[in-house]
């Protein structure tokens, strides 16, 4: 498939992504790496036909499957009750009554791209799943999915994301950093087209957007917990371990880290108001290669607990060198760089101990509104299917399609309208949790999740080389601990 165009669509240039986070320099992450924009394309066989029956073909950064078949608005509760709502989703039928077109967007290739990892054990899934179609209002569509690769790229996002609304998508998926997801919700707030995401902190993609808390946006909705959750979730992390107080900030020059560097809804606010003291070297930009000068601020400031919200690479370049210079840290809680257990495997005895956010585990207590299984049933799937270790991207992953299911299930048409409106009604029960926009005084686009604080710790004789612990949970209670958090060696 050819790049093609969308005339009306705004697609971006490097200055106006830079823009979208306050002048954040998103566009520095995103270099492409080299990697091929070819993925696989998998088209389902007819219904009667079993899967082996299917065949592939190659294209150009897709894959589409054809299935036939009164609080402030930077403030976040998340819900701790249950939405109360169960799954319109219903399937079979045939798909003989027309074709429902959803476009899927995610970095597979690039900086970014360990966030799309659980994508194939998801769609092989969701594709087995709609195999015989889907019940829209009282006809059967077949369901195809396009998904296709943004390589961790802003601009590659926007022109993906365009080349799908040019293609008639009915309804389009996003995920993974505000850098990714904002240019594709963008493109569909301006093209009309309804746009469901996850996977970036609330405020970057809302605010990073130009977000109106009084009006919101009218085709785009985002499920995800926020900056100021995460902030009091590591503060809690800190209480417990005793230090000089003193926390050095890493975070890069992006809308993720400019979000967290806020001084009113950021680490700043937060610091201040546990009395702790904060280092903050300043910004740095995406894919560096020397942190020097901010690893000799942190230790001539005294710091003893450093955190923030780097991409893999650069924290484990940070980390190395670090060590090399003899910087050490009694506590790190790192946001989104030790996410996968790859990227804590690759720092091999450093990762010991390294701590982070935590959003979904094998152990939260919620069960799919599609398929009826628990998170840990999910999980033990993922780790049989591909041999690696469990990843909070797969419960996320599969809650994106758990609510558009529903919204489309909701809406009982193709209609771009009655898609958004369904999305703004949502109120369903996920294996993340309960999903509902526009409650507790957020924007109506907004959904939060609960998040928890989590440590890795090295393994003996385990199946891994490290696990994930839940090791705070006072910001979500309803999520156990099976942890206590150690202070580094």
């Amino acid at each position: 498939m050819e790049d093609q165009t969308w005339p009306e669509t705004p697609f971006y240039s490097r200055r106006h992504i830079l823009a979208l986070g306050g002048g954040a320099a998103a566009a520095a992450i995103l270099a492409a790496c080299g990697s091929s924009s070819k993925s696989s394309s998998t088209t389902a066989a007819p219904a009667g036909t079993t899967p082996s029956a299917a065949t592939t073909a190659t294209t150009p950064a897709s894959a589409t499957t054809a299935a036939t078949g009164g609080t402030t608005a930077s403030a976040t509760t998340a819900p701790a009750a249950a939405a109360g709502g169960t799954n319109a989703a219903k399937f079979g039928g045939g798909g003989g009554d027309g074709t429902v077109k959803i476009g899927f967007t995610a970095p597979l290739t690039g900086a970014l791209a360990g966030f799309g990892e659980a994508n194939p054990f998801i769609l092989d899934a969701i594709n087995k799943l709609t195999a015989n179609g889907i019940m829209l209002g009282d006809k059967s569509y077949k369901v195809e999915i396009t998904q296709k690769d943004v390589e961790s790229n802003s601009d590659t996002a926007a022109s993906r994301a365009g080349e799908l609304i040019t293609s008639g998508v009915d309804l389009m998926l996003a995920i993974a950093t505000p850098e990714m997801i904002n240019p594709v919700a963008d493109q569909c707030e301006a093209n009309g087209v309804p746009c469901l995401s996850t996977l970036a902190p609330w405020q970057p993609y809302f605010f990073g957007r130009g977000g109106d808390p009084a009006k919101g946006f009218d085709w785009t909705y985002h499920f995800f917990w926020g900056a100021d959750q995460l902030v009091k979730v590591f503060g809690d992390m800190w209480q417990t371990v005793d230090t000089d107080k003193t926390v050095g900030l890493l975070c890069p020059n992006d809308p993720d880290g400019n979000a967290l560097a806020d001084p009113k809804t950021g680490f700043p606010a937060g610091v201040s108001a546990l009395g702790y003291k904060l280092v903050d070297p300043g910004r740095f930009q995406d894919l560096s290669d020397d942190f020097s000068a901010v690893i000799g601020q942190m230790k001539d400031g005294g710091v003893e607990i450093v955190s923030g919200i780097p991409i893999p690479p650069d924290f484990a370049t940070f980390w190395t060198q670090a060590k090399q210079q003899g910087f050490k840290p009694k506590l790190v809680t790192m946001a989104k760089a030790v996410l996968f257990s790859s990227a804590v495997e690759a720092l091999g005895d450093a990762g010991d101990g390294l701590a982070s956010e935590v959003w979904w585990t094998p152990n939260h207590p919620f069960t799919s509104s599609l398929t009826g299984e628990k998170s840990k049933d999910i999980s033990d799937k993922y780790e049989a299917s591909t041999g690696k270790q469990w990843t909070q991207f797969v419960g996320f992953v599969h809650a994106l399609f758990e609510v558009c299911f529903d919204v489309l299930a909701r809406a009982g048409s193709t209609d771009k309208k009655a898609i958004a409106d369904a999305a703004a009604a949502t109120k369903l029960d996920t294996v993340v949790g309960p999903i509902a926009y526009g409650k507790n005084g957020l924007p109506k686009n907004i959904s939060p999740t609960s998040l928890v604080g989590g440590q890795w710790k090295k393994t003996t004789g385990g199946k891994f080389p490290f696990e994930l612990l839940v090791v705070s949970n006072k910001q979500s209670p309803e999520i156990p601990t099976n942890g206590t958090l150690t202070p580094l060696a």
